[in-house]
């Protein structure tokens, strides 16, 4: 008889400021696009300081979001979303993950509960496997990772 998987163990974090910064899809478009006014003052320093220091991580999920928001017509950009792509990853300090199996995985091995978004999922578990702080405005995100599940900077 099989059991159900637990919830993946959580790894002990380095301190907040150490952390790289993971950011949500809508975080890394609002960065890259200088639309700050939608982020905290102190999330704006966070990620410029980030920038410097080389701890900027974006997901490939997200780079998927970003071309499925464009052909649904719910964002435009000033370019195709290929050169947006690579402009945005170009930025300094900015890296883009790999896909790992471990990531992957525990992104599937996650309670379910109201956290169904498949790409949050893949962003939360990204977080905990990176040991990164995830940077997102997304309430359903925020209120999952409450229980300290992963590190969090609310943007908004």
């Amino acid at each position: 008889m099989s059991s159900r998987p637990s919830e993946p163990e959580a790894r002990p974090l380095p301190p907040a400021d150490d952390l790289p910064l993971l950011l949500d899809t809508h975080v890394w478009i609002w960065t890259a696009a200088g639309d700050a006014e939608r982020l905290r003052r102190d999330v704006i320093e966070r990620i410029e300081e980030a920038g410097r220091a080389g701890r900027i991580l974006i997901h490939p999920m997200s780079v998927w979001e970003v071309g499925t928001l464009v052909r649904k017509g719910r964002l435009a950009l000033a370019m195709p979303p290929e050169e947006w792509v690579h402009r945005a990853l170009a930025l300094p300090g900015v890296f883009l993950l790999d896909l790992s199996p471990e990531s992957a995985l525990e992104g599937a091995l996650l309670p379910s509960g109201h956290l169904t978004d498949p790409v949050d999922r893949m962003l939360v578990a990204a977080a905990r496997i990176e040991q990164a702080c995830l940077v997102t405005a997304e309430r359903r995100i925020l209120e999952f990772l409450e229980g300290g599940r992963a590190r969090v900077l609310a943007a908004g």
